[in-house]
């Protein structure tokens, strides 16, 4: 199969890369580097089509999406708190760089587009666990960007005939995770700071809970949604489907690390919702989704790499 994967050079991004060269897939990567790493494309440089370029390009992505039968559109600016702080450029990248790629993609005669969406557009909508079907209600830019994006797909599938699936991520983590970035997630803070036996600060109480979701566990469901023949026009939660608290994330932690470093619990963060719980059901149903790498074993898998990352810097590119 011969896919293109944007974004390649980011955190999810490159492991799908890792995945799809293991099973012989032909590999193009679209990125510009401007938050993915360059080195986590270090291993695969000799095997994958290399477009350094950006989405916001129309000539670029209608370039990079030529001779392609599927599309992994991983990239954006994935960060919430980018996004309040500049919500132009997330929305320029986002949303006008998905109606790019889609168009393209219409334009070159692409199979499917499996599109990264993320679970952020649930919001402030309080039920749980959340439901494909419930009514969005995101609140900040970048979920706005990434539900705009989710509807593009719909309009291509239903009124081009491109095939589109969407993906909502919940809270992904694993191997490759940047802890230095500005805008790094919670788990690879958590991970290194137990490293480096240094402190953490919890906003809260440290019972809010979320469905986190190991980084193998996504590259699965992107396989499947680039396949599964019901899913076109559909969107779908991708998580474990169990909430895991972050004070259990910490007892995890000090068991893997065999370290008691010292947490402290500050103030609740604005604005910040207190548990997110995902229903899978839709893509097991249709998709044939079915997570197969824990909460504890993808912390436990994940504390490996970096403590091996840090003895060897070119450890994680063999994993």
């Amino acid at each position: 199969m011969d896919c293109l994967v944007t974004g390649g050079a980011g955190f999810i991004g490159h492991n799908l890369v890792r995945h799809l060269l293991d099973e012989g897939h032909h590999v193009r990567v679209l990125d510009n580097f401007s938050t993915g790493k360059r080195d986590n494309l270090g291993p695969f440089l000799s095997k994958i089509e290399l477009i350094e370029g950006d989405l916001r390009s129309y000539h670029t992505v209608h370039e990079a999406t030529r001779d392609v039968e599927v599309i992994f559109h991983q990239g954006a600016l994935p960060s919430v708190p980018r996004s309040i702080n500049d919500p132009i450029t997330t929305n320029q990248v986002c949303v006008e760089g998905t109606l790019n790629i889609l168009d393209s993609a219409k334009n070159n005669g692409v199979r499917r587009v499996v599109y990264a969406s993320s679970s952020s557009i649930y919001g402030a909508n309080p039920a749980l666990p959340k439901q494909e079907d419930m009514t969005p209600m995101p609140i900040s830019p970048y979920a706005v960007a990434k539900l705009a994006g989710e509807k593009y797909c719909q309009v291509f599938a239903h009124t081009y005939g491109l095939e589109t699936v969407g993906l909502r991520y919940f809270n992904v983590f694993g191997l490759g995770q940047d802890p230095k970035s500005q805008y790094a997630a919670v788990m690879p803070l958590f991970i290194t700071a137990f490293l480096d036996g240094s402190g953490i600060t919890i906003n809260g109480d440290g019972e809010q809970s979320r469905d986190f979701t190991f980084v193998e566990n996504v590259i699965q469901a992107n396989v499947k949604a680039a396949v599964a023949p019901g899913a076109s026009g559909e969107v779908f939660n991708v998580a474990c489907g169990e909430s895991t608290s972050l004070n259990q994330v910490i007892d995890h932690l000090r068991t893997f690390t065999e370290v008691d470093t010292e947490v402290i619990h500050g103030p609740n963060r604005a604005g910040d919702i207190k548990h997110s719980l995902a229903s899978i059901e839709k893509a097991r149903k249709l998709m044939g989704y079915k997570p197969t790498v824990s909460v504890e074993t993808g912390l436990r898998m994940s504390v490996e790499w970096y403590s091996a990352s840090r003895k060897d810097p070119d450890a994680g590119s063999k994993t």
